[in-house]
């Protein structure tokens, strides 16, 4: 087969009859036709294994061109070309429908790979694909039950070796899974809201899965961070609800933040830490600019031969980071994110020593949050300041 072979890039142009399941389920929609429930899965597993640059398809006699997809994982894969699929009417239709499509194309074996690989600006995500973590392994869409009731695919949080199926079931039990749990800490945690450890003083907003606590050590008196109640180690951990709360938070401190003249920079740090914390840092659009920061960011990670880049804009973290992976992230108020990949060292301070440097707040002597530390007291002021600020705009008050 071709596709067996490690030279094999793809073909130009793919033509199929039905059309590919699941097509339409990034990007614009065909309105018209519901890929979820009509079209061939074994066309989509084809069109993964092809990555054809053109796919064209009839057979629902409607016209639909989607936006282009990926055919590789961002910063896990070599790039990759893109693919346009496009399905036209029949012929002569009554609802004077596209049928016809004019194109050039110059052959891939042609091409410089630079050129052929280049990404098109409205490129979307891989849509035969629910994950980046299904797609870094190589695994396809799993064939429907009606196909074949015998197709199975490895879940990787299991025993090496034990097989599920493609139901989500246990192959030796009857019963569903359960929704799964958030994991327990090993032992005692200073974030996990149930905790004893845990210095409420500090908690400044609880929302349903995750709260607003005040910086132990801030590099500012509304220096906050954005944490689950329940035990998770890193964004690409938390559960779908957990995350939509989480970006309800982010767009919260971003407007309450620039109700206050002021910018936020949030950071993860998932090395030597054991439960989430996303750190937000208010930074006076009187210090800089965005672009300030992103500079600053990508200055000192060079100087410290870290290696810190950016993550198209429609891409997040659980496309490009495992559970269990270390990794460094920023993001922006423009929504512009800056990622790396840890490998073995990292500097516990860096996002801190960014933001504290002179090119953004001008704190140097704050890169350390152990030399900023203050009374008990103190932090019980600014918290309920804090709290009063931000009644206006918690969005929880509307729950």
């Amino acid at each position: 087969m071709l596709c067996s072979t490690s030279q094999f890039k793809g073909v130009d142009i793919l033509l199929t009859s039905p059309w590919p399941k699941y097509v339409g389920n990034f990007g614009n929609s065909s309105g018209e036709v519901d890929t979820k429930k009509c079209g061939s899965a074994l066309v989509s597993s084809l069109a993964t294994s092809l990555k054809p640059r053109y796919h064209f398809a009839a057979l629902e006699k409607s016209y639909y061109e989607r936006l282009p997809y990926r055919n590789h994982v961002v910063l896990q894969e070599n790039a990759q070309h893109a693919t346009r699929f496009i399905a036209l009417a029949n012929v002569g239709n009554p609802e004077k429908k596209k049928y016809l499509y004019a194109f050039s194309i110059v052959p891939m074996k042609l091409m410089d790979t630079a050129e052929l690989v280049k990404q098109p600006p409205d490129v979307t995500e891989n849509p035969y694909r629910k994950s980046g973590k299904e797609a870094s392994i190589g695994k396809q869409i799993p064939i429907p039950e009606e196909d074949s009731a015998c197709q199975f695919f490895f879940d990787l949080n299991e025993k090496q070796g034990r097989k599920r199926s493609s139901t989500g079931r246990d192959s030796k039990s009857p019963h569903p899974k359960q929704p799964r749990k958030p994991p327990q800490p090993p032992g005692p945690c200073w974030f996990c809201l149930a905790s004893p450890e845990v210095e409420k003083h500090l908690v400044v907003n609880i929302g349903t899965h995750c709260y607003l606590a005040l910086a132990k050590g801030g590099l500012s008196d509304d220096h906050v961070l954005i944490l689950p109640i329940g035990h998770y180690q890193s964004v690409v951990e938390l559960s779908a609800e957990v995350v939509e709360e989480v970006e309800k938070y982010k767009a919260t401190l971003r407007r309450f933040f620039k109700n206050r003249g002021k910018r936020c920079v949030l950071f993860e740090r998932n090395y030597k830490s054991h439960h989430l914390q996303l750190q937000v840092i208010p930074v006076p659009l009187s210090c800089c600019a965005t672009d300030d920061i992103k500079d600053a960011f990508i200055t000192q990670a060079q100087e410290q031969q870290i290696e810190l880049l950016e993550i198209p804009e429609h891409s997040d973290i659980k496309q490009i980071a495992q559970p269990g992976a270390a990794y460094f992230y920023v993001e922006l108020d423009t929504g512009e994110k800056l990622f790396h990949r840890i490998k073995k060292n990292f500097p516990l301070q860096f996002g801190r020593e960014v933001l504290a440097s002179e090119a953004i707040l001008n704190i140097p002597n704050k890169s350390d949050w152990r030399q900023c530390q203050i009374s008990k007291e103190e932090e019980e002021i600014l918290a309920r300041r804090f709290r009063k600020d931000f009644e206006p705009f918690d969005f929880t008050l509307d729950d």
